[in-house]
Order: C-alpha cells, then structure tokens, then sequence
C-alpha cells in the first residue's frame, strides 16, 4: 500500500492500520515527502492532520526498530514536510542516526553526508558522517560515488578530499566525459590543483570517441584556466569542438571561454576568429563588460582579428559615453588592452591619465590596485613612445619610480637569472659596465642593461644620463653611435614553444623598449610547468 500510493490520503490512511511498525511508519513518511516534493503539495495542511502525528508518534517511539534504509530516508524527508531541524522529532532521528553510524552501510554514509552538505546549516551529524568516510574510503567502489562526494562533500574535509583524489586516480579510466567534468570542475571550486589527477583525467578525456558535449567543452575549459593547467592536445580538443558550437552559447559564456583561453595562454586563431565574428553578429546582446572581457582577452593573447578594422569600430562605437560606467579597474584593463592592440584613442588616454582618475589607486597596496597601477605606467608609456599626436596628461614624474623590493626579488631570482648575474659582468670585463633589475619608467623590468659604443665594446653605464630611470646615476649623453642594449629574459612552460609571443605584454614590451632606443636581447629559459611537465 505504502509503495502503490499516489496521494498523500492514501499513505496517512496506513496510520490507522492495527499493524502499523515503526519501521512502516517511517516508510509511509518517506514516500509522504516524496509526493509533496513531486506534485508540490500544501506541507503545513499534511502536518496538520493527525494521522501524520500518528505517524510521527509510532517512529519516535519505537525509533531502534526503523531499519537502516528508512532511518536515512526519514532524516532526508522530515525536513522536506516543514518539520524543524531543530525539532524533537528531526533531533531524535539525527540521535539514532548518530548512534548507528559505524554499523551504516558505506552507500548509506554517502547518502548522509551529500544529504547533510546541501542542507547547508550546522549539524552536529555531518562532522561525524565525513570523519567515517575518512576511516572508510578504501571501501569505496563506482565512480557516481566518488564523483558525487568530490562535488559535494569534498570541500568540507580537506582529509577526506585528498582520499577521494586518489580514488579517482584509481578510476579515472571508467569515467564517462560527464564524470571528467564533475571532477575537473569540483577541483577547480574548491583550488585544489592535484596535478597527477588532472594528467589522469586529460590522458582519458583525449582516448574519448566522438564529440564531447557543449556543457562537458565548456566547464573543462572554465576547470583548466582555474587552475592554470596547460595541456595542449586537451586544449586542442576543447577549441576545435567548441568553434562549431559557438553560437549557441551565451555572450557570457563565449567571453567566459575566451577569458579561460587567455588566462591559459592559449592561441586557437579560427576560435578567436569566430569570437570576433560572434562578436559583430550578436553587438546588440553583449553587454558592455562581455565584451570587454573578450577585447581583454584579444589583448593578453595579443590575437588581431582578420575583419580588425570592423571590430574595433564596433568597440569604439559601443565604449562611447559608456567609459564612466566602467568601474576604475576595468576600464584601466580596456585602455591597457586597446594600447597592447594599437587601437588606443587619445580621449581613452586622456581619461585614464587623468590625475581625478588615477589618484586613488596611488598609494593602495591591493593588487588589485598595484596591477592597474602598473597598467597605467604602460599606458603612460604608449601615450608618450607610440601616439605622436597626444598632448597630455601623463602620470606625473615622482609618480613613475619603481616600487619593487629588489632584495627580496633577488632572494626569490630563477636559475636563469642567477645565471645572467654571474655570466655576463665575466663577459664584459667588469661589474660596472652592467646594470641589473632595472626599473623604467614605462612600467617594464630590465634583467640587465648595458651600453656599447660604435665598435661594440661595452662603456660603463652609470656614467651616462638614462632617460629610461626616474633618477638617473650619471648626465654624460651616450657617445655618436653608441647603442643601450637592453636583456630580457623571458621564463615560461614548456608546454608551448610560443609562450612569448602569445603574450600582448611582451609584444608591448618590445615595441616600448625599441621606441625609447633599446636593443633587444632576449634570453629564454624553460621555467617550471604549471602542468608541472618541465624542468629548469
């Protein structure tokens, strides 16, 4: 009767039955809350019929009889009728439950603990159920368990998230290309960046047949750039699959998938190709900071459209007079990215030079704050080195000294750059004809700067004026012919041998460097991996 009925009248009816258990009883609620729940029944009227007290009333008093089963579904259904969770009968359940924990089945300690985390309060239960599942994770088996206990318990306990990792490294294998979602995604929430199990999962993902599913492209995506794990042939796969389905996306999904792209230094042209296209297709449906989050995009990958003139009329068109409903960083992120693209405006310089503009970020030691502030400086930079026709304002002299600790970044240098110190002064022929860590006054770093004359042969650079530095050492200008060269060394993963020029800052930087009078030499070097895949 209880599992054959189909409304609530049906199941308080069983309160009348002379052989009505406890265990019955519980059953009878059970399906009682699922009917509500289905048919989006009146909760207070089954409360207050007395039938369902009578119901209540058997389970409480003979509460040791309920089975385990309809003791879990009992305690997941009080709560869906209305009843108080921190009423006598939901604390009596969670009593019994708390008393029985070491005797409950693995499966039913899993439907505890995801039906204890959702509920999202304070209960003295669930702390109980996740150190169980620590004791006991080696019993787990199937991969909707461990999945669902990633999603949703895993933040919880740290201990037991770190057992459910290495289950999964176990299963990895048999998971479906919804699973390798649900994990990549319960990773990336929760910033646990387990680099054996992102390995694991994009080794399967790739022996995958067929096209992945639209939500499957797009939360992986979101889950890499989350955690800063590049692994090309994953990313390969991602932006080649998702291009045909661009335009079924959202606008705040396509600029979500391009800023991912971005922050993975990740260049698919025929994908930033159909974002552009998107872009000028659907101007009307994106919202202003959609649309700058893909323009910043464009500008951190340093990508030029093929229709370029196109779009960056639209992106004129659409920023005019909508410039001071951006708030100061994202604005300071459009104007930077526009000069990283050679699409600066004078009026965009203008205001973000501006003293009323910048005045509030000097001196705020947020990095939000320090790294608009040294988007400035590049702005600064471009005003004054790449846009002849632009009168002003600029950052004020004192405001364009370097604020970099220099004894802790020598504390933290690279191999490569210890390297540098020690090789090139026993190249030159002497510690003072090179100067190191050098801060400009256009927002860029120089590993090392030195001055040749005529016939290449190094002089001693502190003896020359350096308009570059906001104080110059010496006032002696540079001899006919003599030329600054400047080092840069460039560290990045090895999963990409076109990490530089993917970046618009190394593109920005080159050309600033080049118009203030600097030789390039570039150096490179492979840094560690975020994917943890190289070595010095």
């Amino acid at each position: 009767l209880i599992q054959g009925a189909s409304s609530p009248q049906e199941l308080l009816q069983v309160s009348r039955g002379p052989a009505l258990s406890s265990n019955l009883a519980a059953l009878a609620i059970a399906r009682l809350a699922r009917l509500a729940s289905e048919q989006h029944l009146d909760t207070e009227s089954i409360r207050g019929d007395p039938r369902f007290q009578q119901l209540l009333d058997t389970v409480d008093g003979q509460i040791s009889q309920v089975w385990n089963t309809p003791l879990v579904q009992l305690l997941r259904s009080l709560p869906v009728l209305g009843l108080a969770r921190g009423g006598r009968q939901v604390r009596s359940v969670e009593q019994e439950v708390l008393w029985r924990l070491r005797r409950l089945p693995l499966r039913q300690l899993v439907h505890l603990a995801e039906h204890l985390a959702g509920q999202g309060h304070d209960s003295l239960l669930l702390p109980e159920v996740l150190r169980k599942l620590e004791l006991r994770w080696t019993e787990l088996d199937g991969t909707r368990t461990v999945v669902t206990l990633m999603a949703k318990v895993g933040h919880l306990s740290p201990a037991l998230m770190e057992r459910l990792e290495d289950k999964a490294l176990e299963l990895a294998e048999q998971f479906d290309p919804d699973e390798l979602r649900r994990v990549a995604l319960a990773l990336a929430l929760q910033q646990r960046r387990c680099v054996p199990l992102l390995r694991a999962l994009s080794y399967h993902l790739l022996q995958k047949p067929g096209e992945l599913p639209l939500p499957v492209l797009t939360d992986l995506l979101f889950a890499y750039s989350k955690l800063s794990f590049q692994q090309p042939q994953v990313l390969h796969r991602l932006s080649l699959e998702l291009q045909p389905h661009l335009g079924a996306l959202s606008p705040a999904q396509v600029s979500r998938c391009a800023r991912s792209f971005a922050g993975l230094r990740w260049l698919s042209r025929p994908l930033a190709e159909a974002i552009a296209q998107y872009s000028l297709d659907n101007t009307q449906n994106l919202s202003i900071p959609h649309l700058c989050g893909i323009l910043v995009s464009f500008a951190r990958l340093n990508f030029q459209p093929s229709s370029s003139e196109e779009f960056f009329s639209m992106i004129h068109e659409q920023l005019q007079g909508q410039e001071r409903q951006l708030d100061t960083h994202l604005l300071t992120d459009v104007v930077w990215s526009l000069c990283v693209l050679q699409q600066a405006r004078p009026p965009h310089l203008h205001q973000v030079l501006s003293p009323d503009f910048h005045a509030h970020l000097r001196g705020d030691p947020s990095p939000r704050a320090q790294s608009s502030w040294q988007k400035l400086l590049h702005i600064n930079a471009t005003a004054r080195l790449e846009v002849p026709g632009y009168q002003g304002p600029f950052l004020p002299p004192e405001a364009l000294a370097g604020h970099r600790d220099k004894d802790r970044d020598k504390d933290k240098a690279t191999a490569l750059q210890r390297g540098l110190r020690e090789a090139l002064p026993e190249v030159l022929g002497g510690q003072d004809l090179a100067r190191f860590d050098v801060s400009t006054v256009y927002g860029w770093d120089i590993d090392a700067e030195v001055v040749l004359d005529s016939d290449n042969k190094p002089l001693p650079v502190r003896d020359f004026a350096a308009p570059h530095l906001s104080q110059s050492e010496g006032t002696k200008p540079l001899p006919a012919g003599a030329r600054r060269v400047a080092v840069l060394r460039w560290e990045f993963p090895q999963f990409s041998s076109r990490g530089r020029e993917l970046l618009g800052r190394g593109a920005m930087a080159r050309r600033h460097l080049r118009a203030a009078g600097f030789l390039l030499v570039e150096v490179s070097g492979w840094g560690c991996s975020p994917g943890g895949m190289g070595a010095p």
